[in-house]
């Protein structure tokens, strides 16, 4: 079990993880073994999560997120195949976490009458700031 929050917790035959061969430099070990980890995870079609959670979760993975539901998380900072693995289920869990935590309500709040006054000030300044830029005619 991935554990989520304390009423959500993801099962492992819900997770996919395939090994494959990671870029970039290190030699022959590079070349050879299959150690960065591909987590994909059914968001959708997933029994675990609740509605809600899906709703957020499709607005927060972004690009993530396949045109079939699925979250694919690719993890390849590391050498060793147990250290990506152990990376892409931590930011899936990550990712889930933030999904299944409801946005504030956002309250509706009036600026307070100093900070009026202090934009309309700092407005005055700004513009004799300008007025000062400007040309002088012959008159003034």
């Amino acid at each position: 079990m991935l554990r989520i929050t304390a009423n959500i917790a993801i099962d492992e035959s819900e997770l996919d993880e395939q090994f494959v061969r990671s870029s970039g430099p290190g030699g022959q070990h590079v070349n050879k073994a299959a150690t960065a980890c591909q987590l994909r995870f059914d968001a959708m079609g997933s029994t675990s999560l609740p509605q809600p959670v899906k709703r957020r979760l499709q607005r927060m993975a972004g690009s993530r997120l396949t045109a079939d539901g699925e979250i694919v998380i690719d993890a390849r900072e590391h050498r060793s195949q147990k250290q990506n693995r152990h990376e892409a289920r931590r930011r899936l869990a990550d990712l889930l976490a933030r999904a299944a935590r409801p946005p504030k309500r956002r309250r509706k709040t009036k600026p307070t009458l100093a900070s009026r006054r202090r934009r309309l000030k700092n407005k005055r300044h700004r513009g004799e700031l300008k007025r000062l830029r400007r040309r002088v005619k012959r008159g003034e």
